[in-house]
C-alpha cells in the first residue's frame, strides 16, 4: 500500500518542491492550500497526480477536518506567513496563524489512529539575539521579531507533545532557503530579478538595504528533502537545516550580477536606501547542521552559486 502524505501550504515554494519529491517516489500526496492545484503555478508539473483540498489554513475546523479526512501516514505542516517584516504589522495574526495553526495540526494528529508522523517548519528566527555562532539545536533561543516568537511557540508545542504524548513529531529549524519559486518580495529574489532586469536594459539600478548583513542561504529542494528523511528516521527529533556558510548581501548581489552578465563595479548599479536598513543581529544567523548530517545522512546537494544562477536564469527568461 502506498504511503500517504498531507502537505499544508502545498502551493508555496517548499510545499510544491516537497510534493514533487513525494510524487516521484510513489507517495500518494494530498495538499491543503487556499488555491486549487490547477490554479497553482508551482504545482503545474504534478497537478494531475495529487489532490488539493481548498481551505483557509487559518480556519481551525477546516484544518482539523482536512487532516482527519486525509488520515495521512506523514503530515508536513509548512503553511504559515513567511515574510518576517510583516509580522510587525499584525503580531496577533502572525501568532494565531503560526502557533495556533501548529496547535491545531498537532491536536488533529494526536486524535488519529494510527497517528501520522508530523513535520513542523520552524525558523532560524527563533535564535534572534544569538550569543554565539554557528547555532545548533542546543543554542539559546531569544527571538527578536513577532515571527520568531511565533515560530518558537510552534517549536515548543512540537517538543512538548512529543515528550508528553509520544507523538512522532519533528521540528525543522530552517535557515534562509531559496529557489526560482521564491516570491519577489524576498531579498534574494529581488536581487536576482533586479540583476536580470539590469542585464536586459529594463532597469538601471537595484535599491537595497544593508549590503554587509549576513545570511545563511540554502536551496529549498535540499531543505524539504531533509524533512522527508526526518519523518523516516528511527526516532523523532528537531533539526537545524542550513548550508553552514554566512554570506553578505554584497556577495549575493555580486553572484547574481555575475550570473546575469552585469559588468562593472557593484556601486554602478546598486543604491543603498537607509529606509531598507534593518538592525543587524549581534551574531550572524549561521546554522550548524551537524545533527542532521549525523542522524539523517543529509547533505546539501545544490550549491549557492548554482542556486542563484538558476534563479537569475528564470528571471531572465520571464522578463524577456
Amino acid at each position: 500500500m502506498a504511503r500517504r502524505a498531507l502537505i499544508t501550504g502545498i502551493a508555496g515554494q517548499d510545499g510544491s518542491y516537497l510534493a514533487e519529491q513525494l510524487v516521484a517516489e510513489g507517495t500518494e500526496v494530498i495538499g491543503l492550500d487556499m488555491v486549487a492545484a490547477q490554479d497553482a503555478r508551482n504545482l503545474a508539473g504534478v497537478a494531475d497526480r495529487l489532490e488539493v483540498i481548498v481551505a483557509d489554513l487559518r480556519d481551525p475546523s477546516a484544518l482539523r477536518a482536512a487532516i482527519t479526512e486525509a488520515a495521512p501516514d506523514e503530515l508536513y505542516h509548512l503553511a504559515a506567513p513567511s515574510f518576517v517584516p510583516a509580522s510587525w504589522e499584525d503580531p496577533t495574526d502572525t501568532i494565531a496563524a503560526i502557533a495556533g495553526g501548529t496547535g491545531t495540526v498537532l491536536a488533529a494528529a494526536l486524535a488519529l489512529d494510527p497517528r501520522p508522523r508530523v513535520w513542523v517548519a520552524a525558523s532560524s528566527e527563533v535564535f534572534g539575539e544569538a550569543q554565539a555562532g554557528p547555532q545548533d539545536e542546543r543554542s539559546p533561543m531569544r527571538p527578536r521579531t513577532p515571527y520568531g516568537v511565533a515560530k518558537l511557540a510552534a517549536l515548543g508545542l512540537v517538543r512538548t507533545l512529543r515528550e508528553h504524548h509520544g507523538l512522532f513529531a519533528c521540528g525543522g529549524i530552517t535557515y534562509n532557503h531559496e529557489s526560482p519559486r521564491r516570491p519577489p518580495h524576498f531579498l534574494p529574489r529581488k536581487v536576482t530579478r533586479g540583476a536580470a532586469a539590469i542585464a536586459l536594459g529594463l532597469e538601471d539600478e537595484l535599491v537595497l538595504g544593508d549590503l554587509e548583513a549576513v545570511r545563511d542561504w540554502s536551496d529549498a529542494r535540499d531543505i524539504v528533502r531533509a524533512a522527508r528523511l526526518a519523518l523516516r528516521a528511527d526516532e523523532p527529533g528537531d533539526y537545524v537545516l542550513a548550508g553552514g556558510t554566512g554570506r553578505t548581501v554584497r556577495e549575493l548581489v555580486q553572484t547574481a550580477f555575475a550570473a546575469a552578465g552585469v559588468d562593472g563595479p557593484l556601486e554602478d548599479h546598486v543604491r543603498v536606501d537607509p529606509a531598507f536598513v534593518r538592525p543587524r543581529e549581534p551574531v550572524p544567523l549561521v546554522g550548524d547542521a551537524s545533527h542532521a548530517r549525523a542522524v539523517l545522512g543529509w547533505e546539501p546537494r545544490i550549491g549557492f552559486e548554482a542556486m542563484i544562477g538558476e534563479m537569475v536564469e528564470a528571471d531572465l527568461e520571464e522578463l524577456r
